[in-house]
């Protein structure tokens, strides 16, 4: 090509090249620089394999300890009342007294409702008196009927007025009977103007008020009691604890623990019913527990934490912490002789911040807590004392 200066061309291409030659030296010089920080007896991975300056790794352990472990499952559950009572009017009437603060804790027998009586205790005195009248007139048929009885003896009458005098005595007799029963059902009536709460438990606001008009046929009750204590909590068990659970019932073992979430109080109880059948669709068998909620911590229609406990068993239990997974299945690290060796183990549950260890340990084993980042198989350990707040 004509009018190109090659010499000068190939004397700026060797310029650029010298450059970058110059920067990729540069930068494998600072990248051999960090690495010797890191890996040279000061740097952060021979301080890490030292451990306490041995070599080893630092770890922290526990013990595999042989004790006895609760069986257990967790569920949701919900709380029943036992008793339930929708307070209603008996009879039409006004009410005149309401007894209650909305929402309080009412015993059984305390009174709620004062209704209207005024009527019925008219009708009350009108019958008393009709029962008066009729009785005073039985009375008089009564010695009629004796007087005929005894002039009949003697001849001095006939069998028609003996007749007609035991009849009348008869008519009066049933007559002041009906007069007895209207009077009873008055003082019933009667009655149900005074409302009490027929159990214990916590009253609902009241749906009237002093002055409202109340009928025996009105859908909406007066008020509601519930019983809070004790109470049902209604929870679901998965078929594969149900031999379990049988069991426990049998032996008197199946105790059951709730919970509000958010509140750390609990609920004792135990089971008192299991359904008849297992739910197809899950799997899973309806439990009811009896809590005594003496406390009221557990407060009906709410949702709770239930922990079911089927009973004590011998087990090797060690912190959950200890257990690894791999592709093999969970294993744990056994310390012996500042030796780290990885053992198998078979994890059958969790139960508190441990794990039930069905085999792979006897117990009395130490296992490694933390530190398992740095460890394998045959690795050197130092055993250290856990962090102050760990």
């Amino acid at each position: 090509m004509r009018g190109v200066d090659w010499p000068r061309v190939l004397r700026a291409l060797e310029r650029r090249t010298l450059i970058a030659g110059g920067a990729i030296a540069l930068a494998a010089l600072a990248l051999l620089w960090i690495l010797s920080g890191f890996w040279g007896p000061g740097g952060a991975a021979a301080q890490s394999k030292r451990g306490n300056g041995r070599g080893d790794v630092a770890v922290e352990v526990a013990t595999a300890t042989k004790k006895r472990v609760p069986l257990q499952s967790e569920a949701l559950g919900t709380v029943t009342p036992m008793a339930s009572v929708a307070i209603k009017s008996r009879v039409d009437t006004e009410i005149v007294g309401v007894h209650f603060n909305d929402g309080a804790y009412v015993n059984k027998g305390d009174l709620l409702f004062t209704l209207d009586s005024r009527l019925l205790e008219a009708q009350l005195r009108e019958k008393q008196g009709t029962l008066a009248r009729d009785s005073a007139s039985l009375a008089g048929a009564e010695r009629d009927m004796k007087r005929y009885s005894e002039l009949f003896a003697k001849g001095a009458t006939t069998q028609t007025n003996l007749d007609n005098a035991t009849t009348q005595t008869n008519v009066l007799r049933a007559q002041t009977a009906a007069d007895q029963s209207a009077i009873d059902e008055l003082e019933v009536q009667i009655s149900y103007c005074t409302i009490r709460a027929p159990i214990s438990g916590r009253v609902s606001m009241a749906a009237v008020k002093v002055g409202n008009l109340v009928r025996a046929a009105d859908q909406t009750p007066l008020a509601t009691i519930i019983q809070s204590a004790p109470v049902y909590v209604s929870f679901g068990v998965p078929q594969r604890y149900l031999p379990d659970l049988r069991e426990a019932i049998g032996a008197s073992t199946a105790t059951v623990e709730a919970s509000i979430p958010g509140d750390k109080r609990k609920a004792s109880g135990q089971v008192s019913m299991i359904e008849n059948t297992v739910d197809p669709a899950t799997g899973t068998v309806t439990v009811r527990a009896t809590m005594p909620n003496a406390d009221q911590i557990l407060w009906p229609g709410s949702l709770v934490s239930v922990k079911l406990t089927y009973r004590m068993e011998e087990a090797i239990a060690v912190p959950t912490a200890a257990v690894q997974y791999g592709q093999s299945g969970p294993f744990v690290f056994v310390v012996k002789d500042r030796t780290a060796m990885v053992q198998p183990v078979t994890v059958e549950r969790t139960v508190e911040g441990e794990s039930v260890i069905t085999k792979g340990l006897n117990g009395g084993e130490a296992v490694v807590i933390t530190g398992h980042l740095l460890l394998s198989n045959g690795s050197r350990v130092t055993v250290r004392q856990p962090k102050a707040g760990a």
